[in-house]
């Protein structure tokens, strides 16, 4: 399956977000917590050339919590300020504040030695669809301050949001890139739902997930769905069994894979098979 997904909104949201650049302190990126590296922007690292970095790991209660450590510590010798967070229960959310002032030391020492004091740091916050940024937001605020919706493309515009004495935020649209250059990329993003559904195949993106969880956590299939898998099984195997033991079935009793693959895929979506990361350092290659 070849992924590419770049509509025109978000090439202009990109432009919009270059030329906003030069108002902004530090930016704030937001990934999921369970494809780290696959749901972080590209663009960004170009665009934001020069300013504070502070990177949120978010969803971190879906994603295998010691996959997030490593990857915290990798991004950390970066030079990335990183914190793991849950936005929908808060936690990790208090980390945040103090994190951006520590990103922006250097800022606020500048402005301290000019006489201005007090001004607060304007921070940009940025992300891919659906990885949480509104919901974030608003966990932050304390307030619902942004729209939150769980399809990409709900927040549309920029609007700038006063989060507390110390940090303005300046809210972006969820964009991707042009051109996904590793199709792994392309899979893992597919995967938490951060392109429309409507381009993809879930049987297809089912097959990759189940060969994805067979080799890195082979004990979630069989205990989720109650099956039983041997070394000789392939992940087509697999998905046949699961899909008979589901009900997933067409008029004569032919397998139905769009039906298995949707309930496949949002059932891991929903964390419903546990707390997985689908990508840890050593995939990558920078």
């Amino acid at each position: 399956m070849q992924y590419q997904w770049y509509p025109g909104h978000m090439a202009k949201a990109r432009r919009q977000m270059q030329e906003d650049m030069k108002f902004i302190d530090v930016v704030v990126e937001l990934v999921d917590a369970r494809i780290p590296y696959s749901s972080k922007n590209p663009d960004i690292d170009k665009i934001a050339k020069g300013k504070a970095r502070v990177l949120l790991l978010n969803k971190s209660d879906m994603a295998d919590p010691k996959a997030t450590a490593l990857w915290k510590n990798y991004y950390e010798k970066q030079g990335f300020y990183v914190v793991p967070l849950d936005s929908r229960n808060g936690s990790g959310i208090k980390l945040v504040s103090g994190k951006i002032m520590e990103a922006c030391k250097e800022k606020i020492e500048r402005d301290r030695r000019r006489g201005i004091q007090n001004r607060p740091v304007r921070a940009m916050i940025v992300g891919i669809p659906n990885v949480g940024k509104s919901t974030f937001i608003n966990s932050f605020a304390g307030k619902a301050a942004a729209k939150t919706g769980n399809k990409p493309g709900v927040t549309k515009g920029k609007q700038w949001i006063r989060l507390n004495a110390q940090v303005e935020l300046l809210d972006t649209p969820g964009i991707l890139w042009p051109k996904f250059e590793d199709n792994r990329v392309g899979k893992c993003i597919g995967w938490i739902g951060s392109i429309n559904d409507e381009i993809l195949v879930p049987s297809e993106m089912a097959l990759d997930l189940i060969d994805y969880i067979m080799s890195r956590y082979p004990e979630v299939l069989p205990s989720r769905f109650g099956i039983e898998i041997s070394g000789e099984d392939t992940g087509l195997m697999v998905f046949d069994n699961i899909a008979k033991k589901r009900g997933c079935l067409k008029k004569g009793g032919e397998l139905d894979y769009e039906r298995a693959g949707r309930m496949l895929v949002d059932e891991v979506r929903s964390c419903k098979l546990g707390s997985l990361s689908f990508e840890l350092p050593a995939d990558v290659s920078i």
